[in-house]
């Protein structure tokens, strides 16, 4: 049988080995989610808001293994580990509990003499979730959560350099006694995967990762008629106007730009500054990002720790070189950071300035530690450069002027529009993307809708 190894970022060692399941396994899988449905439908809303509080508070529990753990596995320093499940994970689950019976309740429609009219909304059924490796506990959450609440069983394949956190969710779920088969969690090939989209059990997909892997879930799924949601790549773009409160922008890009080594999904990959500050703005970023200290993840003092792997490190390594040699200029770069060694997931920040869009650096996700930084004229010319992209999920303007950012966002072709803020996701809001950042919905009021289908009845009165 096929295994799976989880090689540790830090020093390349293996931290965990896996076998995958085959096609028996897999129906056994699908076999108890289906069996599940009845009695979680059964259900009340309320007592599925209990179950997963429950589920949650087991985790914070947990939260100093699991932060250990995690960076283990994908190598954000442990100073910041912790708050996947203190912040992010439980304000999420917990305010898409608190608006479940409200959202999923009964729609009332007009009375009409002699008749009984109302919508329902029911659960797909079962819901396949893969999520990434990124922010493994933040991206599962988003699906998984929602999905359980709203009557579905769901099946969690999460990357492989994360297989961990499927199996610590597995045990938080348990813990907090939801019935056999409602959650379960497979580590299992991209064939298998294929073949499970393809199995009439599952009535839902939800995928968060790269675009060649969102188009390979679409093609598995095609002719199936099932929702397929997808969060793909990204090119977040940020301006900074004029009048924006200048060392605040420096901070706050700095950290867009660079936390979590730039592996977010709507991490700030590129910067266009008002000409009249550019250079202002430059200095001071330039001295922000020197002040990164890069090493082991698992030493409290460092404040940014390897790249997932050393492939991916080298990859954002070529996207700096070319744009080198095509005449960009890095004002900061490897040589700044004693830790950074090539063949290593070991990678400084580096800081481009002299770029152009016809760099990948300035036009492909790089999905690492390296930032590009343009000068524009003004509104007109910062708005043509941020749709200058083939992604859309995320972009931020950087200014005093309430109304301008609005004006600004009209225009901008993204899911979301931050003013004075980036790299943040609020569950009040809904998180969603255009272009070839997919097409899935989650999070808010909306967050329930991929995973309901909805009924109509029309009675009529003896």
């Amino acid at each position: 049988m096929a295994v799976q190894q989880i090689v540790s970022p830090i020093d390349g060692s293996v931290l965990a080995e896996r076998t995958l399941v085959d096609a028996a396994r897999v129906k056994v899988v699908l076999a108890a989610a289906h069996a599940a449905r009845r009695q979680w439908i059964a259900t009340p809303v309320g007592r599925r808001a209990e179950m997963v509080e429950a589920m949650v508070r087991h985790l914070e529990t947990e939260v100093d293994e699991i932060a250990v753990e995690l960076t283990r596995q994908m190598g954000r320093p442990v100073l910041y580990t912790p708050n996947e499940i203190k912040r992010g994970f439980q304000e999420r689950a917990r305010h898409m509990a608190s608006i479940a019976a409200a959202q999923l309740a009964q729609i009332e429609v007009p009375r009409t003499e002699g008749f009984t009219k109302f919508i329902r909304r029911e659960p797909v059924g079962t819901v396949l979730v893969i999520a990434p490796w990124n922010y493994p506990y933040l991206t599962a959450v988003n699906s998984i959560v929602p999905a359980l609440l709203a009557g579905n069983t769901v099946v969690l394949k999460h990357a492989a350099q994360t297989m961990l956190v499927a199996e610590r969710l597995q045990r938080a779920f348990d813990a907090a006694n939801f019935a056999p088969g409602v959650f379960q969690h497979v580590h299992a090939s991209h064939d298998t995967v294929a073949a499970m989209i393809a199995d009439r059990r599952v009535d839902g997909v939800v995928f968060t990762g790269s675009v060649p892997g969102g188009a390979a879930i679409e093609r598995a799924a095609a002719g199936r008629f099932i929702g397929v949601g997808t969060e793909l790549g990204g090119k977040d773009p940020s301006y900074v106007r004029a009048d924006a409160d200048l060392p605040y922008a420096i901070a706050e890009n700095v950290d867009g730009a660079f936390f979590n080594s730039g592996q977010s999904c709507c991490a700030i990959e590129r910067i266009y500054v008002h000409r009249g500050i550019y250079r202002d703005f430059v200095d001071g970023f330039v001295a922000a990002t020197r002040k990164y200290v890069l090493g082991d993840p698992l030493d409290v003092a460092t404040t940014i720790g390897p790249m997932v792997t050393a492939a991916a490190a080298e990859s954002v390594r070529s996207q700096i070189a070319a744009a080198v040699a095509a005449g960009a200029t890095a004002l900061v770069g490897e040589a700044d950071f004693a830790a950074s060694q090539t063949g290593t997931p070991y990678l400084g920040p580096t800081v481009l300035v002299d770029v152009t869009h016809e760099m990948t650096v300035m036009s492909e996700e790089s999905f690492g530690p390296v930032i590009g930084i343009m000068p524009v004229d003004g509104d007109d010319e910062a708005i043509a450069r941020m749709n200058d992209s083939r992604y859309g999920l995320t972009a931020s303007i950087w200014t005093r002027d309430v109304d301008a950012a609005v004006r600004i966002g009209e225009r901008i072709e993204t899911g979301t529009v931050y003013m004075n803020r980036c790299d943040y996701v609020d569950p009040v809001l809904v998180w969603t993307g255009v272009k070839e950042t997919g097409h899935g919905i989650a999070l808010s009021s909306l967050g329930f809708d991929p995973y309901v289908r909805t009924k109509s009845y029309h009675l009529k009165h003896p």
